[in-house]
């Protein structure tokens, strides 16, 4: 465990609670609300060939201190580090993403979530899947649905996991399957490095970047941008130019790109937008 301490007075500014800090369920319900909202979802440094690294230190100076994003292990240990900081019961799982893939496929742990207890009862918060980041957290009750600000959500019970599913369209959809078995940093220290440095890790080789709004969701998938109201409409927009998708990034998104000039030039080499001129 890191000797840093957190600053939980800079999170907080980070995501704009001024309100309580209390141990109880409106207090998760209020974070687990603002923070996908102030810290986006994005690949920006492994697509870059920068190091993902998940240190408190290195976690605080990105995002809280840098005003960055992150992907799933940076954004659920930062939410778990301030929930402890707050004297919350909270810990680590892994999931096996199912969102795009066939139902009954078996795919790597590469997600990370967490599991809080509160008042003898047990919840799943993520704030971290991207284009449909929870803005809630669930009770591990299966079977019911239950609403969030943005979609409705259940958890069903398989044999051996759960699968979290959103209604999505009329249909409900799976984005993952876990179990409640404990996961401690060494194990997401081992799925990081794979993610963010293997060569065939879609985090390498396109760019993803999602934000929650109160009233809609942006999600960015090479140069797509999606943008999904709350009442049930969407919008879809083509990205051209390298350029047009670092300014989507930044305006659209919320995103500070560390290098713009190294961001546009590793997309028009990886051939993410059509015009590369």
């Amino acid at each position: 465990m890191s000797d840093v301490p957190f600053d939980l007075d800079a999170y907080f500014a980070r995501i704009g609670h001024a309100g309580s800090r209390d141990v109880s369920l409106d207090t998760l319900k209020t974070l687990h609300f603002l923070h996908p909202q102030a810290i986006p979802f994005e690949n920006i440094d492994p697509f870059l060939g920068r190091p993902v690294r998940l240190d408190l230190a290195a976690l605080q100076d990105k995002i809280v201190v840098g005003g960055r994003g992150g992907y799933c292990f940076e954004h659920n240990l930062l939410f778990m580090h301030a929930l402890k900081a707050l004297g919350f019961e909270v810990g680590g799982l892994a999931a096996r993403v199912l969102w795009g893939q066939d139902e009954d496929a078996i795919t790597a742990r590469g997600h990370m979530l967490l599991r809080v207890q509160l008042a003898g009862k047990t919840y799943i918060a993520d704030v971290g899947f991207g284009g449909l980041t929870l803005t809630a957290p669930l009770l591990l009750d299966p079977g019911t649905e239950q609403k969030t600000p943005h979609e409705t959500f259940r958890i069903v019970e398989a044999d051996d996991h759960f699968r979290l599913q959103a209604a999505i369209g009329g249909d409900w959809r799976s984005l993952y399957r876990f179990d409640l078995q404990p996961q401690y940093e060494v194990d997401y220290s081992v799925t990081n490095y794979f993610l963010s440095t293997n060569p065939a890790s879609h985090f390498l080789t396109s760019v993803m970047a999602a934000r929650a709004a109160p009233d809609r969701r942006f999600a960015l998938r090479g140069a797509k941008l999606s943008i999904h109201h709350i009442d049930g409409r969407s919008e879809q927009k083509d990205i051209a130019t390298a350029a047009e998708l670092a300014d989507t990034l930044e305006d659209q998104l919320g995103i500070i790109i560390p290098d713009r000039e190294a961001f546009e030039a590793r997309v028009r080499k990886k051939k993410i937008v059509e015009i590369t001129a």
